[in-house]
């Protein structure tokens, strides 16, 4: 068995990972790498796979990150599967055009103002919706032999909704090997989906995820409360609440807490809207996978319409969002992006960023350079579609609501194995973070642990 590790290795985006065993050649994930824009393209435009080498590709989950290079390889001439979950297939359906549609957007954009230093996008939405004709779904827990020699089975990552970590048991002649690949691991207790479960048993080669591996979270409990003491304090003073929301999964999360706090008494009745196109369609293909949700949650059990109350309002089209800004008295706005780079968050903070009674309140990982970063980080004058902007309302966050796995529950993810694996990557994750997760690692008795480079091969 090799494995070649093609993104995802001492950095957190473009996540792949090459595995030739059985007389195969699997390609676990085909992410985008993200980041400064010249940089991320020029390493995203040289796939460094022939197409017709790959026999399968397996998709641990739907984030761009990991899932943003299937249109280009369908593009380079790839025929084969890519295995997925249910949820995983429908949340592509719309992300993956959704990708090809911005760099679109975002290239026409530059181009009309005679910048050139980024070429064509990668694939257009049209490339992306070729993707899905390659889709097979495979349920969690529910074994399948890719070829004679590999068999794939899926188990709850606790990520995203549908996200998997992936576990190939591989038969040839040099003997039997188990591999799992952690995908990314979600948190305990996050709203909505199930806790992640580590594939139990014998583990030959572990690939792991380090995003957070050196530091902890806030309990998703005190991020509930955290949100509820936000939305009263801004209500009572008239203010809007402006949250930056990444469209998969955060924004489900706040819609369903926001639920749950309102049927509690906990905060008063203020409109939420849901501005984001790619969020309420992602919300629709929530609302498609009751299969996937958390059935020990209260709401789950006590209602169908997770996402549906009286007080939220879904928002598609530019007028409406528009609309939006003329608003007086109290309302919470969760638009994209969330790191406020991009998307219809940029209106309202243009619009809303100069009111003392508003709130900006950040509930995901801001990158150090980006428009959000610099609102976190207390920068009183921004610059917001060319115009400079003083601050003057709240900014606040809430760091419980992460969807990664922080070190504790990393460490408790690891011992779920069982007996240490033979031999462990840490892969996804800044070098820092995955120098901690190789301490996480050794502390739990793995002898062999190493550390990948881009383009490394190793053989096991």
């Amino acid at each position: 068995m090799r494995l070649t590790f093609w993104g995802a290795d001492r950095e957190v985006t473009g996540s792949m990972h090459y595995v030739e065993a059985a007389g195969k050649r699997i390609l676990l994930d085909c992410g985008l790498f993200q980041g400064r824009r010249a940089e991320a393209h020029e390493k995203n435009e040289k796939f460094p796979l022939k197409a017709a080498d790959i026999d399968a590709v397996v998709l641990s989950h739907a984030h761009i990150d990991h899932a943003g290079r299937l249109p280009l390889l369908v593009k380079l001439g790839y025929k084969g599967p890519i295995f997925c979950t249910p949820a995983t297939r429908d949340l592509c359906s719309i992300m993956l055009p959704d990708s090809g549609f911005i760099q679109e957007k975002d290239f026409a954009f530059l181009a009309k103002r005679g910048q050139k230093t980024v070429g064509a996008p990668l694939y257009t939405a049209a490339d992306a919706a070729a993707v899905a004709d390659h889709m097979v779904s495979v349920p969690y827990g529910h074994p399948l032999d890719l070829f004679p020699g590999l068999r794939l089975t899926f188990v709850d990552a606790g990520h995203i909704l549908g996200s998997a970590s992936v576990v190939l048991a591989i038969d040839e002649p040099g003997g039997a090997k188990r591999l799992v690949f952690s995908g990314d691991i979600g948190r305990t207790g996050l709203p909505i989906i199930r806790d992640p479960q580590p594939p139990a048993g014998h583990t030959d080669v572990l690939l792991v995820e380090s995003t957070y591996a050196d530091r902890l979270h806030g309990s998703v409990g005190d991020a509930r409360a955290q949100l509820a003491q936000a939305v009263s304090r801004v209500a009572k003073r008239g203010g809007k609440i402006l949250v930056p929301s990444f469209a998969v999964g955060r924004t489900q999360e706040l819609v369903y807490e926001l639920h749950g706090l309102v049927r509690d008494g906990l905060v008063p009745k203020i409109p939420i809207y849901v501005d984001s196109p790619l969020a309420v369609n992602a919300t629709d293909v929530f609302r498609l996978h009751p299969e996937a949700f958390d059935r020990t949650e209260r709401l789950v059990r006590e209602t169908d319409e997770l996402f549906r109350f009286p007080l939220v309002k879904y928002v598609r089209s530019v007028e409406e969002s528009k609309a939006l800004n003329a608003l007086h008295g109290p309302a919470i706005i969760i638009a994209a992006s969330g790191m406020a780079e991009s998307g219809r968050i940029l209106h309202h903070l243009l619009n809303g960023i100069g009111d003392h009674r508003n709130l900006v309140l950040f509930v995901g990982f801001q990158a150090s350079y980006t428009l959000g970063h610099r609102l976190q980080s207390g920068e009183k004058r921004v610059r917001i579609f060319g115009e400079e902007m003083d601050v003057r309302a709240e900014v606040a966050s809430i760091d419980g609501y992460s969807a990664h796995a922080d070190r504790a529950e990393l460490q408790t993810w690891v011992r779920g194995l069982g007996e240490p694996p033979r031999v462990a990557f840490a892969v996804h994750g800044e070098a820092q973070q995955v120098e901690a997760m190789a301490g996480i690692l050794r502390d739990a008795r793995v002898s062999d642990v190493r550390i990948p480079t881009l383009g490394q091969t190793v053989e096991l």
